[in-house]
């Protein structure tokens, strides 16, 4: 689940970036988004809070409608503690899931975004994932993401991105990194082959703890995410369409 708007190539590569057999041969990843949210950016409180009913609205009958799990893709985690309040199977947030990933591999996380209105998104997932005194590097290239220009301009963004790596891996002493977007993983095997620590890429992490928990038979806690006494979706109608 998507909380912004993409352009057509950019939502195929979403699909593209997963290696071959890293889906189970019997699942099946579908990519979708709301009808209705924030444009294609989540900077402010104002879009953050939209996003958070737009993939509520989207995805609340989700479950009905037979999915398995639900990923929110984005380490924005739009709407990620209403769905766990609304559905029983697993929702799983790419920010969330690669802060705890990133937990396993080292004590000291770092994460390499595009731009300093995003460093709020990663604070929170790491608060979220229990982990906040582990984030210790937030390093951006000063650049306003645009789905379109990152596709196309990677002679310039990669390196930058790469210089961004080496600081934090050289002057903050980080032992794993997060790339800051799902929208970065473009960029994924370029950096992972000039860096000499992990790299985790939030989209494939979120992926592979949605698959994992659904082959496990386990989901979220219900003591910790309360289900509505009485669901009214009726209230979401208008955000509700999904392309």
């Amino acid at each position: 689940m998507l909380p912004v708007a993409v352009p057509p190539h950019a939502w195929r590569a979403f699909v593209d970036q997963f290696p071959a057999g890293i889906v189970d041969e019997d699942i099946e990843v579908e990519f979708t988004a709301p009808a209705r949210g924030p444009g294609n950016m989540i900077d402010s409180d104002y879009e953050r809070t939209i996003s958070d009913f737009a993939v509520l609205a989207a995805a609340e009958k989700a479950e009905e409608e037979g999915y398995a799990a639900v990923v929110v893709n984005s380490m924005s985690d739009s709407g990620l503690s209403a769905l766990r309040s609304r559905l029983a199977i697993p929702v799983v947030g790419a920010g969330q899931a690669s802060m705890a990933l990133a937990s396993c591999l080292g004590t000291r996380i770092g994460v390499v975004t595009m731009w300093q209105p995003w460093h709020a998104l990663y604070t929170s997932a790491a608060a979220s994932a229990g982990i906040s005194e582990r984030l210790v590097s937030i390093r951006d290239i000063d650049t306003r993401p645009d789905a379109e220009e990152l596709l196309s301009d990677r002679e310039t963004v990669h390196p930058r991105l790469l210089d961004a790596c080496v600081k934090a891996i050289e002057d903050d002493g980080v032992h794993v990194l997060i790339m800051g977007s799902t929208t970065m993983h473009y960029a994924y095997h370029y950096l992972t082959e000039r860096l000499d620590v992990p790299l985790i890429n939030p989209g494939i992490a979120a992926q592979q703890l949605a698959q994992q928990l659904v082959r496990a038979g386990l989901s979220h806690s219900g003591r910790a995410h309360l289900a509505p006494a009485k669901p009214d979706g009726d209230l979401l109608t208008a955000f509700t369409a999904r392309r």
